[in-house]
């Protein structure tokens, strides 16, 4: 069984993967970049790291490997611890390669280093996206010199008396217009701003009264909860019996339900829904203890 095939195929449309007893595979969502040295392009990608502290199964990577490798639950549960006791033997001497993911070894103080696979891009919005270089655009500025004011030797020459009266009288006159004119305007929204305090408070000041006033209607609108967590019961060929297995399970008490179907054409049914996670995984550990321990946790958005 290739095991880093099945991973890898489950990071394309889920943001974790869980290997029981391992850890757990991360995708975070990286936003396009340029690289000013090399002048290249990249798209937005998802960056994979791991944390060894995510090893509790969550069924998702396990009902994954059962039905494609068309085998039981416990059968693929089995498959996938011996291929992670491998993997741990393995990493006490040498660094392991786990398919188009990257390396995974031990630091000195037996702490996992993981190497992510850059050349792979788990982002399905950037499907056919690649590294693009472009070529360097180099822009040069001119300099100009500052342009130096020329005067006429000849024209420098004494401004007659009666020019320099001319001006002055005729800078006096223009004030004049400007300052009369400034004061008319002064007025003009001294008129405005009386009026229009005079209408607020008429407005004010105003009642209005309605005879017959319409009756007033309360409308409880209760927002639906998204319950994006659900506990599997199991999955169906024939809508017939994914329809029994709820009735079966109402009976018991559970709030089961029909999620749809799903990719491989099965009936889905679910146990119970929830809206958190610990909710959730509570529920699923108590129904794998009391009820069936096929059960596993599937996680919509």
């Amino acid at each position: 069984m290739n095991l880093a095939s099945y991973i890898n195929d489950l990071l394309y449309r889920y943001d974790c993967v869980i290997v029981p007893n391992f850890g757990g595979f991360i995708t975070n969502k990286v936003s396009a970049k340029i690289n000013e040295n090399t002048n290249s392009i990249y798209p937005p990608s998802k960056k994979i790291s791991f944390n060894k502290h995510l090893n509790v199964n969550d069924g998702l990577l396990v009902n994954y490997v059962a039905t494609s490798e068309n085998i039981s639950y416990d059968k693929a549960t089995k498959d996938i611890l011996n291929c992670v006791n491998s993997w741990k033997i393995e990493l006490q001497t040498n660094t392991i390669t786990i398919g188009a993911l990257g390396s995974l070894s031990l630091n000195e103080s037996k702490q996992y280093i993981f190497e992510p696979n850059t050349k792979v891009n788990y982002l399905t919005d950037s499907f056919g996206l690649s590294e693009v270089e472009s070529t360097k655009v180099d822009r040069y500025k001119e300099k100009v010199k500052p342009l130096v004011a020329v005067v006429n030797k000849k024209e420098k020459t004494g401004i007659p008396t009666f020019i320099k009266y001319a001006a002055t009288a005729a800078i006096l006159l223009t004030l004049g217009f400007a300052g009369n004119n400034m004061y008319q305007q002064k007025e003009q929204k001294e008129i405005l701003a009386n009026q229009e305090k005079a209408l607020e408070e008429k407005i004010q000041s105003a009642t209005f009264v309605i005879s017959n006033p319409l009756p007033t209607i309360e409308l409880n609108v209760v927002k639906e909860v998204e319950k994006p967590y659900h506990v599997i019961a199991g999955a169906f060929q024939f809508p017939e019996n994914a329809k029994k297995k709820v009735n079966q399970l109402k009976k018991k008490g559970f709030k089961a339900s029909i999620l749809g179907v799903n990719k491989w054409g099965l009936t889905e049914v679910a146990f119970e829904s929830f809206s958190e996670k610990n909710k959730a995984t509570n529920a699923l550990y108590k129904i794998q203890d009391t009820v069936s321990k096929d059960a596993w946790l599937l996680i919509k958005k």
